[in-house]
């Protein structure tokens, strides 16, 4: 009834608004009561950074960019070794996110609005927006007697306009409190105040809704713009940058990026000093995390790739969990999890209810046993689009420690090194292929891809006519 009741406030007939307000009440006050004197609700942040490469964080490896905040979560939680992203790019990885459903399901496999050249394939008309029937995790949680807060970039619409009420927004996606934000366009310093990615007004805004929600659960949704070019900082920052060892200009070692990070890493600070001044820290799972990997070419170093492809670069991320109350600090978990396990994993630690077809696994089993194995094999990746980059349309899985990419153009066109096998645990660089030396597993592979692809409706591409 709840799930029912849920996609019906999504649309705006304003005749229904008693009706709702009184049903809603019915059935959810019980349920808020509950969740204001429960006290083992967690608090949620939710801290998604975009475009952030895994090996730019200090505890996943850096000497040259500096993020003493992120490291110290480290230090406190769990940080996570193979944590994946659902897509090489945001929108997708976003929708993962608010479903629980990896974005081949969704039919919203790229950035929207996407990137269409005149090629050898055809791409798919995919969806322009989170669908309204989707049961984000928003609206589970605000279900649950959770306060609701976005802050930050959506990128699940194409409305760019971001005006309360719009179709699409947030706000009709089960948040209560927002503040959208997109990345500025480049511009002279005075244009932006020196706040170019809004990440002072993100965190003052997440900073109140803390404050205000200090004495309910709430799930706090922080998602930067920020490393998302245009690269524009502080000049004496980018400056102390330029000085390190290494710097370079477009490469692995990125100065504007460097002070982009630190200013959002300084963002993360504040943060969890509020929840300490609040006495929150102790009850609130802080969850950091990435879109996709790093823009530009050959920066995703010792990882291969970078945002627009289905290498590691492209996809493996950052994750690292705090919960004082759960988790023990200075852990590692070698699971392979991946996006699409947020959802599952918040709706049961909030007791809410999850949506039909959720493709992620809860990971609360691995809080106090990182040890623990999950009852999946593999875990899929479908990109049937063109990417800026020049990288074309690819598919990929990862089983075990076996990973095989598929090369659309090449497999459509049955044309040679259409697939790529890497053996991960030697080989976390995937340099060396070993597609021709294993057949069987990459014939095993290659069908699952395909099998799994069939279940999930995946969109697929045609060749140009």
């Amino acid at each position: 009834m709840v799930t029912f009741l849920m996609y019906l406030t999504k649309f705006k007939a304003k005749w229904w608004y008693p009706i709702l307000s009184l049903v809603l009440s019915l059935f959810t006050f019980p349920q808020t009561t509950e969740a204001k004197i429960s006290s083992d609700q967690p608090n949620i942040l939710f801290f998604l950074v975009d475009d952030l490469g895994r090996h730019q964080v200090g505890c996943y490896g850096s000497s040259f960019y500096e993020t003493p905040n992120i490291d110290q979560l480290a230090k406190d939680g769990m940080r996570f070794d193979h944590a994946y992203a659902a897509a090489a790019v945001c929108s997708p990885t976003r929708a993962s996110i608010m479903t629980g459903k990896y974005p081949a399901r969704l039919h919203l496999t790229d950035y929207i609005p996407g990137h269409k050249p005149k090629r050898r394939l055809v791409t798919p008309k995919m969806q322009q927006g989170l669908p309204l029937e989707e049961v984000t995790l928003a609206e589970s949680l605000k279900a649950a007697g959770y306060a609701t807060g976005h802050f930050g970039k959506w990128h699940l619409n194409h409305d760019k306009k971001y005006e309360p009420g719009r179709p699409g927004d947030p706000g009709s996606q089960g948040f209560d409190d927002v503040f959208t934000t997109h990345k500025p366009r480049a511009g002279p310093p005075s244009k932006y105040k020196n706040d170019w990615h809004h990440v002072r007004e993100i965190t003052e805004r997440s900073l109140a809704f803390f404050e205000a929600n200090k004495d309910r659960p709430f799930f706090c949704y922080v998602t930067h713009n920020s490393i998302h070019d245009p690269e524009i900082e502080k000049p004496e920052l980018i400056e102390k940058y330029n000085r390190k060892k290494g710097a370079q200009k477009n490469g692995v070692l990125n100065p504007r990026q460097g002070a982009m990070l630190e200013t959002l890493d300084q963002s993360f600070g504040q943060l969890m000093q509020k929840l300490r001044d609040l006495k929150l820290e102790e009850n609130t799972l802080v969850v950091f995390f990435s879109d996709n990997g790093q823009l530009g070419p050959k920066v995703g170093a010792p990882l291969r790739g970078s945002k627009g492809d289905l290498y590691e670069g492209g996809i493996r991320m950052p994750l690292i969990l705090r919960w004082p109350a759960v988790i023990q600090s200075n852990t590692t978990c070698d699971e392979v999890v991946i996006s699409n396990d947020f959802f599952p994993t918040f709706t049961e630690l909030a007791k809410a209810s999850s949506s039909s077809g959720v493709d992620g696994i809860s990971l609360v089993s691995l809080f106090r046993q990182p040890d623990q194995k999950l009852n999946r094999e593999s875990v899929f990746w479908h990109f049937p689009h063109y990417h800026g980059s020049g990288l074309g349309p690819q598919g990929a899985i990862r089983h075990g420690k076996y990973k095989l990419i598929e090369w659309f153009e090449k497999s459509v066109f049955d044309e040679a090194e259409a697939f790529e096998l890497y053996d991960l645990e030697k080989d976390r660089g995937e340099r060396q292929n070993l597609a021709s030396e294993k057949p069987k597993i990459t014939n095993q592979l290659k069908q699952e891809l395909q099998d799994w692809r069939s279940k999930v409706n995946a969109q697929m591409m045609t060749k140009t006519q």
